[in-house]
Protein backbone atom coordinates (compact mmCIF):
# COMPACT_ATOMS: atom_id res chain seq x y z
CA UNK A 1 0.00 0.00 0.00
CA UNK A 2 1.36 3.43 -0.98
CA UNK A 3 2.29 5.75 1.86
CA UNK A 4 0.81 9.21 2.39
CA UNK A 5 1.38 11.88 5.02
CA UNK A 6 -1.37 11.59 7.64
CA UNK A 7 -2.14 11.45 11.36
CA UNK A 8 -1.14 8.27 13.19
CA UNK A 9 -0.84 7.10 16.78
CA UNK A 10 2.67 7.35 18.24
CA UNK A 11 3.84 5.32 21.25
CA UNK A 12 6.71 6.53 23.44
CA UNK A 13 8.39 3.26 24.41
CA UNK A 14 10.33 4.91 27.23
CA UNK A 15 7.07 5.89 28.92
CA UNK A 16 5.06 2.76 28.08
CA UNK A 17 5.07 0.13 30.83
CA UNK A 18 2.89 -2.37 28.98
CA UNK A 19 -0.14 -2.00 31.26
CA UNK A 20 -2.51 -2.55 28.32
CA UNK A 21 -5.09 0.06 29.35
CA UNK A 22 -4.90 1.59 25.87
CA UNK A 23 -6.05 -1.59 24.12
CA UNK A 24 -9.79 -1.34 24.97
CA UNK A 25 -9.72 2.32 23.87
CA UNK A 26 -8.86 1.42 20.27
CA UNK A 27 -12.04 0.58 18.28
CA UNK A 28 -9.96 -0.88 15.45
CA UNK A 29 -8.05 -3.37 17.60
CA UNK A 30 -4.89 -1.84 16.16
CA UNK A 31 -2.92 -1.98 19.42
CA UNK A 32 -1.32 -5.05 21.04
CA UNK A 33 1.11 -5.66 23.87
CA UNK A 34 4.22 -7.17 22.31
CA UNK A 35 7.47 -7.61 24.18
CA UNK A 36 6.05 -5.80 27.19
CA UNK A 37 5.20 -2.65 25.21
CA UNK A 38 2.13 -1.36 23.38
CA UNK A 39 2.64 -1.71 19.64
CA UNK A 40 0.71 -0.68 16.54
CA UNK A 41 -0.24 -3.92 14.79
CA UNK A 42 -0.38 -2.29 11.36
CA UNK A 43 -0.28 1.33 10.18
CA UNK A 44 -3.32 0.91 7.96
CA UNK A 45 -5.40 -0.21 10.97
CA UNK A 46 -5.02 3.15 12.76
CA UNK A 47 -7.47 5.87 11.68
CA UNK A 48 -5.48 8.60 13.45
CA UNK A 49 -8.57 9.94 15.25
CA UNK A 50 -7.04 9.28 18.68
CA UNK A 51 -9.83 7.34 20.41
CA UNK A 52 -7.17 5.71 22.61
CA UNK A 53 -5.70 9.02 23.81
CA UNK A 54 -6.25 9.67 27.49
CA UNK A 55 -6.34 5.97 28.37
CA UNK A 56 -2.62 5.80 29.12
CA UNK A 57 -1.74 6.71 32.74
CA UNK A 58 1.86 7.42 31.73
CA UNK A 59 1.09 9.70 28.77
CA UNK A 60 2.86 7.45 26.29
CA UNK A 61 0.33 7.99 23.49
CA UNK A 62 0.14 10.93 21.10
CA UNK A 63 -0.94 11.73 17.54
CA UNK A 64 1.73 12.68 15.04
CA UNK A 65 1.93 13.44 11.32
CA UNK A 66 4.10 11.02 9.35
CA UNK A 67 4.45 9.11 6.11
CA UNK A 68 2.33 6.02 6.61
CA UNK A 69 0.03 3.56 4.89
CA UNK A 70 -3.44 4.98 4.30
CA UNK A 71 -6.27 3.92 6.58
CA UNK A 72 -7.79 0.65 5.33
CA UNK A 73 -11.43 0.57 6.45
CA UNK A 74 -12.13 -2.77 4.78
CA UNK A 75 -8.94 -4.28 6.16
CA UNK A 76 -9.88 -3.20 9.67
CA UNK A 77 -13.31 -4.81 9.31
CA UNK A 78 -11.74 -8.09 8.19
CA UNK A 79 -9.18 -7.90 10.99
CA UNK A 80 -11.88 -7.41 13.61
CA UNK A 81 -14.04 -10.19 12.21
CA UNK A 82 -11.13 -12.60 12.49
CA UNK A 83 -9.48 -11.47 15.73
CA UNK A 84 -11.97 -9.45 17.81
CA UNK A 85 -15.52 -9.76 16.43
CA UNK A 86 -16.88 -8.24 19.64
CA UNK A 87 -15.25 -4.93 18.64
CA UNK A 88 -16.76 -4.77 15.15
CA UNK A 89 -20.00 -3.01 16.13
CA UNK A 90 -18.09 -0.53 18.27
CA UNK A 91 -15.71 0.18 15.40
CA UNK A 92 -18.56 0.94 12.98
CA UNK A 93 -20.22 3.17 15.57
CA UNK A 94 -16.91 5.00 16.03
CA UNK A 95 -16.70 5.61 12.26
CA UNK A 96 -20.25 6.97 12.11
CA UNK A 97 -19.52 9.36 15.00
CA UNK A 98 -16.77 10.88 12.84
CA UNK A 99 -18.95 11.17 9.73
CA UNK A 100 -17.54 8.07 8.02
CA UNK A 101 -20.47 5.78 7.34
CA UNK A 102 -19.78 2.62 5.31
CA UNK A 103 -22.17 2.31 2.39
CA UNK A 104 -21.55 -1.37 1.73
CA UNK A 105 -21.99 -4.58 3.69
CA UNK A 106 -19.07 -6.06 5.57
CA UNK A 107 -16.61 -8.51 4.02
CA UNK A 108 -17.91 -12.06 3.96
CA UNK A 109 -21.50 -11.01 3.41
CA UNK A 110 -21.38 -11.61 -0.33
CA UNK A 111 -21.27 -7.87 -1.09
CA UNK A 112 -18.37 -5.64 -2.04
CA UNK A 113 -16.08 -4.50 0.81
CA UNK A 114 -17.31 -1.65 2.99
CA UNK A 115 -16.13 1.82 2.01
CA UNK A 116 -16.62 5.40 3.11
CA UNK A 117 -16.38 6.73 -0.45
CA UNK A 118 -19.62 7.45 -2.28
CA UNK A 119 -20.39 8.72 -5.75
CA UNK A 120 -23.74 10.51 -5.55
CA UNK A 121 -26.19 11.59 -8.22
CA UNK A 122 -25.41 15.29 -7.87
CA UNK A 123 -28.87 16.23 -9.10
CA UNK A 124 -30.88 19.19 -7.81
CA UNK A 125 -27.77 20.93 -6.52
CA UNK A 126 -26.83 18.06 -4.25
CA UNK A 127 -23.35 16.73 -3.63
CA UNK A 128 -21.95 14.39 -6.27
CA UNK A 129 -19.54 12.74 -3.82
CA UNK A 130 -18.73 11.91 -0.20
CA UNK A 131 -16.55 12.77 1.63
CA UNK A 132 -15.50 16.31 0.67
CA UNK A 133 -12.81 17.12 3.27
CA UNK A 134 -9.35 17.04 1.71
CA UNK A 135 -8.14 15.26 4.84
CA UNK A 136 -10.54 12.37 4.22
CA UNK A 137 -10.79 11.90 0.45
CA UNK A 138 -8.70 9.12 -1.14
CA UNK A 139 -6.49 10.47 -3.96
CA UNK A 140 -7.81 7.80 -6.34
CA UNK A 141 -11.50 8.21 -5.47
CA UNK A 142 -13.68 7.52 -8.54
CA UNK A 143 -15.31 10.97 -8.42
CA UNK A 144 -11.90 12.59 -9.07
CA UNK A 145 -11.23 10.71 -12.30
CA UNK A 146 -10.89 13.17 -15.23
CA UNK A 147 -12.82 15.75 -13.20
CA UNK A 148 -12.74 19.50 -12.86
CA UNK A 149 -11.81 20.07 -9.21
CA UNK A 150 -13.07 22.83 -6.93
CA UNK A 151 -10.88 23.40 -3.87
CA UNK A 152 -13.07 25.29 -1.39
CA UNK A 153 -12.04 26.97 1.87
CA UNK A 154 -14.14 25.77 4.80
CA UNK A 155 -15.69 29.20 5.46
CA UNK A 156 -16.80 29.92 1.88
CA UNK A 157 -20.14 28.03 1.96
CA UNK A 158 -21.23 30.14 4.94
CA UNK A 159 -20.34 33.45 3.29
CA UNK A 160 -21.32 32.90 -0.33
CA UNK A 161 -24.80 31.70 -1.24
CA UNK A 162 -23.89 31.32 -4.90
CA UNK A 163 -21.25 28.65 -4.32
CA UNK A 164 -23.15 26.15 -6.43
CA UNK A 165 -22.45 28.27 -9.50
CA UNK A 166 -18.77 27.43 -9.11
CA UNK A 167 -19.03 23.82 -7.93
CA UNK A 168 -21.84 22.41 -10.09
CA UNK A 169 -20.60 19.34 -11.94
CA UNK A 170 -17.19 19.46 -10.25
CA UNK A 171 -15.43 17.24 -7.76
CA UNK A 172 -14.97 19.04 -4.45
CA UNK A 173 -12.27 19.13 -1.79
CA UNK A 174 -12.49 21.43 1.23
CA UNK A 175 -9.94 22.57 3.77
CA UNK A 176 -8.62 25.39 5.94
CA UNK A 177 -5.07 26.69 5.42
CA UNK A 178 -4.97 28.13 8.94
CA UNK A 179 -6.03 25.17 11.05
CA UNK A 180 -5.27 22.17 8.83
CA UNK A 181 -1.90 20.59 8.05
CA UNK A 182 -0.95 22.53 4.91
CA UNK A 183 1.98 20.25 4.03
CA UNK A 184 -0.23 17.17 4.24
CA UNK A 185 -2.93 18.89 2.17
CA UNK A 186 -0.43 19.94 -0.48
CA UNK A 187 0.82 16.37 -0.71
CA UNK A 188 -2.73 14.97 -0.93
CA UNK A 189 -3.73 17.49 -3.61
CA UNK A 190 -0.65 16.64 -5.67
CA UNK A 191 -1.57 12.96 -5.47
CA UNK A 192 -5.11 13.69 -6.61
CA UNK A 193 -3.85 15.72 -9.60
CA UNK A 194 -1.35 13.04 -10.61
CA UNK A 195 -3.45 9.93 -10.05
CA UNK A 196 -6.81 11.17 -11.31
CA UNK A 197 -5.88 13.24 -14.38
CA UNK A 198 -7.63 16.35 -13.05
CA UNK A 199 -8.66 18.61 -15.96
CA UNK A 200 -8.82 21.96 -14.13
CA UNK A 201 -8.52 23.38 -10.64
CA UNK A 202 -10.57 26.24 -9.22
CA UNK A 203 -9.76 27.58 -5.72
CA UNK A 204 -12.49 29.42 -3.81
CA UNK A 205 -11.21 31.27 -0.75
CA UNK A 206 -12.14 34.10 1.59
CA UNK A 207 -10.62 37.60 1.38
CA UNK A 208 -8.94 37.25 4.80
CA UNK A 209 -5.12 36.94 4.61
CA UNK A 210 -4.83 33.44 6.05
CA UNK A 211 -7.17 32.04 3.41
CA UNK A 212 -4.82 33.01 0.58
CA UNK A 213 -2.69 30.12 1.80
CA UNK A 214 -5.11 27.81 0.01
CA UNK A 215 -4.16 29.38 -3.32
CA UNK A 216 -0.44 29.07 -2.56
CA UNK A 217 -0.95 25.46 -1.56
CA UNK A 218 -2.75 24.68 -4.82
CA UNK A 219 0.00 26.34 -6.88
CA UNK A 220 2.75 24.45 -5.05
CA UNK A 221 0.90 21.15 -5.37
CA UNK A 222 0.37 21.66 -9.09
CA UNK A 223 3.99 22.71 -9.63
CA UNK A 224 5.16 19.58 -7.82
CA UNK A 225 3.29 17.32 -10.24
CA UNK A 226 4.94 18.74 -13.33
CA UNK A 227 1.52 18.88 -14.97
CA UNK A 228 -0.05 21.84 -16.74
CA UNK A 229 -3.74 22.53 -16.25
CA UNK A 230 -5.97 25.61 -15.81
CA UNK A 231 -5.77 27.05 -12.28
CA UNK A 232 -8.20 29.81 -11.26
CA UNK A 233 -8.74 31.49 -7.88
CA UNK A 234 -11.98 33.11 -6.78
CA UNK A 235 -11.97 35.41 -3.75
CA UNK A 236 -15.12 35.75 -1.63
CA UNK A 237 -15.58 38.85 0.50
CA UNK A 238 -16.85 38.54 4.07
CA UNK A 239 -19.93 40.42 2.85
CA UNK A 240 -20.64 37.52 0.49
CA UNK A 241 -19.58 39.23 -2.75
CA UNK A 242 -17.07 38.12 -5.34
CA UNK A 243 -13.94 40.26 -5.12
Amino acid sequence: MAKIRRSLISIDEDKCDGCGLCLPGCPEGALRIIGGKARLVKESFCDGLGACLGECPRGALSIMEKEAEGYDLSGVARHLQEKSPELLERHLRHMKEHGIEPDRMLPGSGAVPCSSVRVLSGDKGRLRQWPVKLQLVPPDAPFFQNADLALVADCVPFAYTGLRNYTEGKAIATGCPKFDDVAAHENKLAQIIKQSDIKSLKVLHMEVPCCSGLVRMAREALAGTGKTLPLESVMIGINGEIK
